[in-house]
């Protein structure tokens, strides 16, 4: 097939830019040519090409990127995501161009305290890296020690990989995966680890493996297989939530729940939650403690409203100050 198109009828050059395949200026030009009878063969698939790969790289975002950046705060865990975006993009183009492009392998391991967001961003991964096709199916298998490691010799290696072929596609996501480590060598959750290993590089172009948990717990797991770390160059960490996040957060629980709180009361909530940071130091800055104290409050306010009569729709949506004190809870 000639890759060459012939520009030299007017027409043809005014219907190509009716159709938005090429510009004002490039259509003139064109016609400019044509009149005076210069005008030559021109790549024209190229010139195509050329304005299909600007929108692809400049403008293209996955749906699903604005989920991630509905989260609040993980600035730095959303910028390296959209580089890993852009980076899988420019390689299928060189690809395209058969011009030499590097295997994607994009295996990763979270690093942070429990409820920073790290099993929300793996399930929104698995849904960008669907949509951007790398994964066919997208959908994440959330896993912990138990899922993996069996009671007997080979038993684990079976678990580990029947998981891993169901997840196949999408992502798998292990929780706490420094546990797999804990038992010492001769304990079965080694055998896992190895299995694991295999599975990173057996399928590497369509699985994504999530290891998460502590920071140095998961320093110490990566040092107990060579292999852990050489096969996973992608390394997020998850920072504990400031208190203006947190409140942020509880705002956006009590939305999609469809309440709302007083005034007072998110005055309130901003001194609840810096308590509680003070006193609970460890895992204290999560959405965890957050959604605890919102749920608590929903039913407090329950409690409090349920005997009112002539309730009102404000009446049903709205968190009082008494909702969100702290205390025992009878229940």
């Amino acid at each position: 097939m000639n890759n060459y198109f012939n520009l030299e009828d007017k027409n043809n050059i005014i219907k190509k830019f009716e159709n938005g395949e090429i510009n004002i200026k490039k259509a003139f030009r064109l016609l400019m040519k044509a009149e005076n009878n210069k005008i030559q063969e021109i790549n024209y698939n190229e010139d195509i090409n050329n304005h299909y790969n600007k929108n692809l790289i400049s403008d293209y975002s996955p749906p699903s990127m604005k989920e991630l950046n509905n989260l609040v705060g993980l600035k730095k865990v959303k910028k390296l995501i959209k580089e890993y975006i852009s980076y899988l993009k420019v390689q299928e183009l060189r690809e395209k161009y058969k011009l030499k492009n590097q295997s994607v392998v994009m295996h990763m391991i979270f690093k942070g305290n429990p409820g920073t967001g790290k099993t929300t961003v793996a399930r929104i991964i698995g849904k960008i890296f669907n949509e951007i096709g790398f994964l066919e199916q997208g959908e994440m298998i959330e896993a912990e020690r138990a899922d993996l490691v069996g009671e007997y010799i080979g038993h684990t290696a079976q678990k580990t990989k029947k998981l891993v072929e169901k997840a196949i596609g999408g992502v798998l996501f292990i929780d706490e995966a420094y546990a797999l480590a804990r038992g010492g060598k001769r304990d079965f959750g080694k055998e896992a680890i190895d299995t694991l290993v295999k599975a990173m590089e057996d399928h590497r172009e369509n699985l994504i493996i999530i290891l998460a948990g502590y920071n140095r717990e998961m320093e110490f797991f990566l040092e107990q297989n060579p292999g852990l770390r050489s096969r996973i160059s992608i390394h997020l960490n998850f920072p504990d939530y400031s208190v203006e996040q947190l409140v942020k957060i509880s705002e956006l629980m009590y939305k999609e729940r469809e309440y709302i709180l007083s005034e007072n009361s998110k005055h309130y909530i901003h001194r609840i939650i810096g308590e509680i940071k003070e006193k609970e130091e460890k895992n204290s800055g999560n959405a965890r403690t957050v959604r605890n104290l919102v749920e608590k409050s929903i039913r407090k306010h329950a409690r409090r409203i349920v005997k009112k009569n002539n309730l009102t729709r404000r009446d049903l949506m709205t968190i009082k100050i008494e909702d969100l004190a702290r205390g025992k809870d009878h229940e």
